[in-house]
């Protein structure tokens, strides 16, 4: 086979260990390879380093093991190519495997140009990357929380839940609060109610009588203030995350030894590039998409960068992300059309947008939902709603245009002859009668 890179080196990234094999073309075009174990700290895989710039090696191929490969991208990247590739994609024929064999394999397929890059992001964005999938991780902490929250008045033959829609609102909360305390008069809890929820005072002083232990008031005061610190650190890390991005959106500053440079007037050409957009101003233009909040629109930059080039289509953005239907065809039958695992991220923060603009009002997104709802299911409907939304993301990103919006009606209009006509033929069917439409006036 060709020879695509001449200095090329392969690693099986371990816990403990990784096994580097070295590769390289000699000028009497012989093939060299030497294969060599390192530790994980950074004192012996800065010895890696050196010993894979002995060779010249320009490109390094790994496995995306967990997070294992992480050090060792991040003392390598600097000095060279290095590549992450899929494990299923690299498989050896079944048989004999050791780590000394899986760094040559993944040599030789790097020498040969047969592997196929991964996409890593820039630092930057991996630790903007690190910060929302904490503040992720926070959220749903505090949701189980809630839902520990609830299974102990449960235990407690409080019913709080039954009336209130939000356990953690203001009215709730304040309740809680005097419940953990010790109060035992419901009337007086319920009397903590504000706004409408005052309609429902018998009902909320039925509710708070149960019978409460000792124990339950500690768990709960303890569970209230394990909300109001993740409350607070979800709080902390947004702010963190709204920090950099306006950071990163800065212009790079010129080093201090540098002299000013002198102002000049240059006239760019119709054809040439204009400056990129901005972190703070792509957020905004993801925010103007139905079901997608300031927050959600953090997250899928995180995710997926702010450079649409590295996707060269909206499908490659979509399969990237797990949301592209599964291709598993043969003998001219199409099979499962599952979809694949892709970035777990993206994926699950797109769905829940998917779900939140399910339920906007009069918008094209919401008529899509229940158009495929019917036919597909709602789970699968939403799914395609969350592509649908990607899709959108990236034409809006690559173009810099805001969402534009279709309309709860677009399908209706789209094609309103045919619509009009399906349903005079069912009316018809039903009543048995001869339907005749008659047009009103514009005045009327």
């Amino acid at each position: 086979m060709r020879i695509i890179f001449e200095r090329v080196a392969g690693l099986d990234v371990h816990k403990r260990t990784v096994t580097a094999t070295r590769m390289r073309v000699s000028e009497a075009s012989q093939l060299e390879w030497e294969t060599k174990t390192f530790g994980t700290t950074t004192p012996e895989l800065l010895m890696l380093h050196d010993w894979l710039q002995a060779w010249g090696c320009s490109h390094v191929a790994m496995e995306s093991t967990g997070d294992y490969w992480k050090p060792v991208f991040n003392l390598l990247e600097g000095s060279f190519e290095v590549w992450l590739v899929n494990a299923r994609h690299v498989a050896q024929v079944p048989g004999r495997k050791t780590d000394a064999k899986d760094s040559e394999w993944l040599a030789e397929l790097m020498l040969h140009g047969m592997l196929k890059a991964s996409f890593i992001p820039p630092k930057p964005q991996r630790a903007l990357r690190d910060l929302t999938r904490y503040r992720t991780t926070l959220v749903q902490e505090r949701v189980r929380l809630i839902n520990r929250v609830q299974k102990l008045l449960e235990g407690a033959n409080i019913k709080l839940a039954s009336v209130v829609t939000d356990i953690t609102g203001v009215s709730a909360r304040a309740m809680l609060e005097a419940l953990g305390a010790g109060q035992d008069d419901a009337r007086l809890m319920a009397e903590l109610a504000r706004g409408r929820l005052r309609h429902k005072l018998p009902e909320l002083e039925k509710a708070l009588t149960g019978l409460v232990e000792p124990h339950h008031r500690f768990l709960l005061s303890q569970q209230l203030a394990h909300i109001d610190f993740l409350d607070e650190q979800v709080s902390t890390i947004s702010a963190e995350i709204a920090r950099r991005m306006e950071e990163m959106s800065q212009p790079p500053a010129r080093p201090t030894s540098e002299p000013p440079r002198q102002e000049v007037t240059v006239e760019l050409n119709s054809d040439q590039a204009e400056p990129g957009l901005t972190w703070s101003e792509a957020a905004v233009l993801l925010d103007t998409i139905p079901g997608i909040d300031r927050k959600t629109a953090e997250v899928m930059l995180a995710e997926m960068g702010l450079d649409m080039r590295q996707f060269p289509t909206d499908k490659h953005l979509a399969a990237w992300a797990g949301l592209a239907p599964g291709n598993y065809q043969s003998g001219g039958r199409r099979y499962s059309g599952r979809i694949r695992q892709g970035n777990r991220a993206l994926k699950s923060i797109m769905v829940q947008a998917a779900w939140a603009a399910s339920r906007t009002k009069d918008t094209f997104l919401k008529a899509r939902f229940h158009r495929l709802a019917a036919r597909r299911g709602k789970k699968r409907a939403l799914v395609a709603l969350a592509h649908s939304m990607l899709v959108s993301a990236w034409h809006m990103l690559t173009q810099r245009q805001p969402y534009q919006e279709l309309g709860g009606d677009f399908f209706d209009q789209r094609k309103k002859e045919v619509k009009v006509s399906y349903l005079i033929r069912r009316l018809e069917k039903l009543t048995g009668a001869s339907v005749t439409l008659e047009m009103q006036s514009a005045s009327a």
